[in-house]
């Protein structure tokens, strides 16, 4: 892969041909006309000439090609022309090339017609980052030198009659009993195994005192049978059973009749003169709202037939001063006591509402549902 290292670029005059031979590898990678135009409507071309290289068939001709290629660059090497590209004023005026120069050899580039045109590209770097630059001989030799084997010891150096060899593959071998191999096999195997539950009975009967025995013997389970030797009766499941159920029982019927109390404390409906209704479905802890207060509520209002004419139930909340005629009255008697946190429904007849005038989506003479909630007193 080709890393950009320096930034290149030329101006080519027309009818003034210019020769390039780059230091490095060079990428060309832009043409462009001036911005200075001597003919706005005429073309204007880019024509580059190389030498052709010449190929070697074989490495032992290597040096009499190298003297014929010395006599071809100082003599007649033959020379290639091609066009790189073409450039018209309001049709193309730049375009982008890809042509790689190589380091050290020439290259001519000549303009035909009468405008400027400017070539930008890059110097390269084309060597792969996993290959190793090439050494010369001085470093061979010094790497050589860094790993002279004579100097690093080894075990080799020992006199043999010292080392404790065997004389003969006697003792390398040992002999194995295959009797006493599938036995030791048998044991591991039944280490391994979980014992039945009779064997346990017997071994922990065996180990089992006199005095122990008779006790174990003594021993009842629930119904009064006496328990086996060395096992436990475990209490019956079904003696438990109803205990539980009972208990379970009442306490669900505990949690109905406290459940049933509170919801007739919840859902009391008083009725307020004038014929407004106030039912509490839920009671707060928060401060109670009196007049004067400014409270911030939430609220769904409908028609007896179910139809929701208005809501606040997101963003900010509806604030109003209680008690002082900024809502029907209705809202105003029908707020009055409620704590933050409660969630009441108002019944409101239409003397305390609208009366008998038409609002939008409300009939005259409607009595109006409110669900209402305290969100905070200000």
């Amino acid at each position: 892969m080709a890393i950009a290292v320096a930034v290149w670029s030329v101006v080519l005059e027309p009818g003034e041909p210019i020769e390039i031979n780059p230091p490095s590898d060079l990428r060309i990678t832009n043409a462009a006309l001036s911005d200075e135009l001597a003919d706005e409507t005429g073309r204007t071309t880019i024509k580059l000439s190389y030498k052709i290289p010449v190929p070697s068939d074989s490495e032992d001709e290597n040096e009499e090609e190298d003297e014929d290629h010395e006599g071809h660059e100082h003599g007649h090497a033959e020379i290639s022309t091609t066009v790189l590209c073409s450039l018209t004023p309001g049709k193309v005026e730049q375009t982008t090339v890809d042509l790689i120069l190589e380091a050290d050899e020439d290259y001519i580039f000549e303009v035909v017609g009468k405008n400027s045109i400017y070539l930008t590209g890059n110097y390269i770097d084309q060597t792969p980052p996993d290959q190793v630059p090439f050494n010369d001989e001085s470093d061979d030799e010094d790497m050589e030198g860094a790993y002279d084997l004579r100097e690093v010891s080894s075990d080799v150096e020992i006199d043999p009659e010292e080392m404790d060899i065997p004389s003969d593959d006697g003792g390398r071998f040992e002999e194995v009993n295959e009797e006493q191999t599938a036995q030791a096999a048998t044991k591991k195997d039944a280490s391994k195994k979980r014992p039945r539950e009779s064997d346990v009975t017997e071994t922990d009967g065996d180990k089992l005192s006199k005095s122990q025995k008779k006790k174990l013997k003594k021993l009842k389970g629930v119904d009064g049978k006496a328990v086996a030797t060395g096992t436990e009766e475990a209490p019956s499941a079904a003696t438990k059973a109803p205990k539980d159920g009972e208990a379970k029982k009442e306490k669900k019927e505990k949690k109905k009749k406290t459940a049933e109390g509170g919801e007739k404390e919840k859902t009391k409906e008083k009725v307020l003169s004038g014929g407004l209704k106030i039912t509490d479905s839920k009671v707060g802890t928060g401060p109670q709202a009196k007049k004067g207060d400014t409270v911030s509520m939430r609220y769904i209002g409908k028609l007896l037939n179910g139809k929701v004419f208005d809501s606040n139930l997101k963003g900010k909340p509806f604030k109003f001063r209680l008690g002082q005629g900024e809502v029907i009255k209705g809202w105003d008697e029908g707020v009055v006591g409620m704590h933050v946190g409660s969630e009441r429904v108002l019944e409101v007849p239409a003397p305390l509402a609208y009366g008998k005038r038409k609002m939008s989506d409300i009939p005259a003479n409607s009595t109006l549902r409110f669900e209402v909630k305290l969100i905070s007193i200000d």
